[in-house]
């Protein structure tokens, strides 16, 4: 007995002289995720997953098995996944961060059907307004509409009394007014139209109150300007829903510098939820040459905060029939569009950025607007003989395309950056306004693909719902989420799911030059990654848009905790 006691004892000591030893050789951790379902999406790959992530501050240490990173290290936080999946985390490259937030705070007005649906939301909305106060909104689609045609004033004045109302179309490039607007801004059948712009008429010549494109500066004089308080909640609101969508870097298109300041703001509170990559506002003149002057600000507050990019305009948009169009639209013969910045400005827009060092980002949709800023960029680059892979100059929404462009955009290291939604939203009259061969051409992932071209994917928010999952879900389908058309919309121009998802981590992280830092899940880059609810891999395609945000981490911190918010609250 005694000899055998002796063995269990030294057995013991042995155990607990190992387990002393084992600990002491573990690398320390902030936290190690366990039990999972883990796409790195290292080298474009998602057909393997692991199990478990280890994280120390705000970079991965190494991602295995569970019973690996159990042994090779230590923390004192450790997250069971219970199964769940982890992908790296998304990045909306194309949205309007402040702007998704006052439609958050306004009359929003996505999704209504009618004439007679706003008229009748605004006349509840005017009660709640003292006189003087001027009622927003946002998201009106005449081509959600039975007419389908622009509205007029008559209809807000039916029920506006002297409350002026200023509402925007879904896609910013289209204002409807009452008259009180009308007569505080002057505006009248005397009013020219201004070069890049149009002042809708009736067959009288009058002003019907609706503003397209540069038209709609001529209110700019009477639209009373957010307060500073008012913008700082739109964009505290908007960082909190993006983040609860599983959103970890958003690139800002279109940011003043006031705007730059409520974001530094955030920061120095340690208040940023997620990574902003402000793209300034090219139309902002104080905004643009104080950059020029100062330089671009890179990786600012720990990677939070980038302002190395200014984005411009080339035209307008599909909706409004402001895109500029080589041939006229098919539904409105004789309108080419419209070219909202003369193509000197472009060049000096061009060559400005070049000079100060700054990423340029040219808002283009219709096919002559994308062929405009292909020419400016290639001038432009053999003027400074640079690479454009370098620069990365990008093209926002390369909606419409020539044929013979669709491979220029690899040639000349152009990024195209889109939106799949938009394809799945506009498919219901996109093809009545370019006609049955030159729709062939519009949102063209596969033809952009095959050509060589990387894309990174956005919402343009809040032109649409900023959920990455409704976009992934368009780019795999190109159908409506009730399954129409049947086979998808073009199907032929459809992404896989790989590639959908690395247009939403690894391949937008590029377009904002962080693919050594972020975008997939790997030793030495930052612990930004989202904990999903179902496998978007491998789900049904319809059940996809359901699929929850659990969990969102940036930087190793959880910005987003599903379990810790009240029922509903998340939605």
């Amino acid at each position: 007995m005694k000899k055998r006691t002796f063995f269990i004892v030294a057995g013991a000591v042995l155990l607990i002289t190992l387990y002393g030893l084992f600990r002491s050789y573990r690398q320390p951790a902030t936290m190690i995720l366990v039990n999972g379902r883990i796409y790195t999406g290292q080298d474009g790959r998602f057909d393997r997953t692991f199990e478990a992530i280890a994280i120390r501050d705000d970079q991965i240490l190494e991602v295995g098995s569970t019973v690996a990173m159990r042994l090779s290290f230590s923390a004192d936080t450790i997250i069971d996944l219970g199964g769940k999946p982890v992908f790296p985390g998304f990045v909306d490259a194309h949205l309007h961060i402040e702007g998704y937030g006052a439609s958050l705070m306004n009359l929003n007005l996505i999704g209504t059907k009618s004439e007679e649906e706003i008229q009748n939301l605004v006349m509840t909305a005017v009660r709640q307004k003292k006189p003087g106060q001027w009622l927003r909104g946002r998201g009106w689609d005449q081509n959600a509409w039975g007419t389908k045609t622009f509205p007029s004033h008559s209809v807000l004045d039916a029920v506006s009394g002297v409350t002026p109302v200023y509402l925007v179309r879904v896609d910013g490039h289209a204002v409807w007014v009452n008259k009180v607007v009308l007569e505080l801004a002057g505006v009248s059948a005397d009013t020219p139209d201004p070069p890049g712009g149009r002042i809708v008429r009736d067959s009288a010549g009058n002003p019907t109150g609706v503003f397209v494109d540069n038209a709609i500066d001529a209110l700019a004089s009477v639209l009373p300007p957010p307060a500073l308080s008012e913008r700082t909640e739109a964009v505290r609101l908007s960082l909190k829903a993006l983040a609860s969508r599983g959103i970890t870097e958003a690139h800002d298109m279109g940011v003043d510098l006031t705007g730059v300041g409520i974001y530094k703001g955030f920061a120095e509170r340690g208040e940023l939820p997620l990574r902003v990559f402000a793209v300034l506002d090219g139309q902002s003149r104080k905004t643009v040459e104080q950059y020029l002057k100062t330089g671009p600000e890179v990786d600012a507050y720990g990677g939070f905060l980038n302002v190395r990019s200014i984005k411009v305009y080339a035209d307008g948009a599909l909706g409004s029939r402001g895109a500029a169009l080589v041939q006229p639209y098919s539904d409105d013969p004789g309108n080419r569009g419209l070219s909202v910045t003369d193509q000197r400005e472009l060049r000096d827009a061009t060559g400005a950025a070049l000079e100060g060092g700054f990423q340029l980002c040219t808002h283009a949709i219709g096919d002559r607007g994308n062929n405009i800023v292909l020419n400016a960029y290639e001038r432009a680059f053999k003027a400074y003989n640079v690479n454009g892979l370098l620069v990365r100059f990008r093209v926002e929404h390369a909606q419409v395309l020539l044929p013979d462009d669709i491979p220029r955009f690899a040639g000349l290291g152009v990024l195209p950056s889109m939106q799949p939604i938009h394809c799945t939203s506009d498919m219901s009259w996109a093809q009545e306004r370019l006609g049955p061969e030159r729709v062939r051409c519009a949102y063209a992932w596969r033809s952009l693909m095959r050509a060589g071209s990387r894309i990174a994917s956005g919402s343009d928010a809040p032109v649409e719902d900023p959920n990455p999952l409704r976009g992934f879900y368009a780019a795999i389908t190109r159908q409506d989420e009730g399954g129409y058309p049947p086979g998808g919309w073009y199907p032929e121009e459809r992404m896989t799911r790989g590639e959908a998802l690395s247009s939403y981590t690894a391949w937008a992280s590029f377009f904002s030059f962080h693919e050594a830092k972020k975008g997939t899940l790997e030793s030495g880059k930052w612990a930004d990654l989202v904990v999903m609810s179902d496998d978007i891999m491998v789900v049904e395609n319809r059940k996809i848009p359901l699929v929850r945000v659990e969990m969102t981490m940036v930087g190793g911190r959880i910005v987003f905790d599903r379990s810790r918010v009240p029922a509903g609250a998340a939605e």
